[in-house]
């Protein structure tokens, strides 16, 4: 069978660097206290009205598809990876095809957050194996900071998040034992409000199946703005940190065993561990459990923030320009986020 891989790669990030002290400004926080309980920095927040979610993707895929020695015209089907669209509808997927002009081709938008990259890597991989698709633009862009609380009451979510986007190429390689081996894919929605975004919606105050939690109904309840809605402050991403901590620490190094243990290795035989960019704790805590040394692992939410879809192929492209993976290397790449979803694949590349 034709194996998949990834042929080009590329982000972009925008250039307004916003520090912890930038933020402190404006809300009750610190440099050591964002520092000490996420690793954080600084992030990157995009120009508002000059760019979108989808300029920003666009820009990471023209350095993908250049790295992976086609055009445009070449490129037979796109994959959208984000929780900040442009639109409520349509999604980000036809607006960055129109802009590239690469109209007639399928574009699918995905909803699996921190998770979105890999859950698009595993659906390009099974469209190129199966001789459907042979050039899969895969993007994942996030512009978090049009949605965030910039008050005390939102520093546990706003000092996380950052802006960018990274894309892939995914194309057929003939090479034995080369490119993508295996992804695995996870989902418990049992913890879906734990890490939400939920107004304005289409939930008209009804979740189904939350009833045992308590979460109580809400009269005005729906899609567009409400006067209840603001006056609640309920416009806003929640995240029960400590709750969402827990549960990473343990899907996190499950789902990279799991990867580990389909293809016959070992922690040990990685040569590089890309995590989603979520907390550094949380990748310094995988880390240790799986034994890793500092030089198989790379991090750099301390310069960008969580930007949930786009943190992998950042990471991974920056990893790859400072010559931290060479041909031959046995590259893991894992995620998990709100949904909650998580994921893993390992790569021979």
């Amino acid at each position: 069978m034709v194996n998949s891989k990834i042929g080009g790669i590329g982000f972009y990030v925008p250039e307004k660097r916003v520090t912890n002290h930038d933020l402190a400004g404006v809300m009750d926080t610190s440099d050591e206290w964002i520092q000490e309980r996420t690793g954080i920095v600084e992030r990157r927040y995009a120009q508002k009205h000059k760019e979108s979610t989808a300029t920003m993707g666009v820009k990471a895929a023209e350095i993908a598809i250049e790295r992976a020695g086609i055009t445009a015209k070449d490129v037979d089907f796109i994959i959208f990876a984000t929780l900040s669209p442009d639109y409520y509808f349509p999604g980000s997927g036809v607006l960055l095809q129109r802009a590239m002009g690469m109209n007639g081709i399928g574009a699918l938008d995905i909803r699996n957050q921190c998770s979105g990259f890999i859950y698009g890597l595993s659906i390009a991989d099974q469209f190129v194996k199966t001789g459907m698709y042979k050039n899969v633009l895969l993007v994942g862009s996030e512009f978090h900071s049009c949605g965030l609380d910039f008050t005390t009451r939102g520093r546990n979510v706003t000092a996380i998040f950052g802006d960018g986007a990274g894309a892939a190429i995914i194309q057929p390689t003939e090479e034995e034992g080369k490119g993508i081996l295996s992804t695995h894919l996870h989902a418990d929605g049992e913890h879906a409000e734990k890490l939400a975004y939920i107004n304005p919606g289409c939930h008209g105050g009804v979740h189904l199946g939350t009833e045992k939690f308590g979460y109580p109904e809400q009269e005005f309840g729906g899609m567009w703005l409400t006067e209840k809605m603001i006056a609640d402050e309920d416009l806003y991403p929640h995240m029960e940190g400590k709750h969402v901590f827990k549960f990473a620490v343990v899907k996190f190094p499950e789902v990279i065993m799991e990867a580990l243990q389909k293809n016959g290795y070992q922690p040990e035989d990685i040569d590089m561990l890309v995590p989603h960019q979520a907390n550094l704790r949380i990748s310094q805590f995988v880390q240790r459990g799986l034994g890793l040394p500092d030089e198989k692992v790379y991090n750099n939410i301390q310069r960008y923030g969580n930007t949930t879809a786009a943190s992998i192929p950042i990471a991974l492209c920056e990893a790859l320009e400072e010559g931290k993976i060479k041909e031959g290397d046995l590259v893991c790449l894992a995620a998990f986020g709100s949904g909650f979803t998580w994921g893993s694949a390992l790569i021979r590349w």
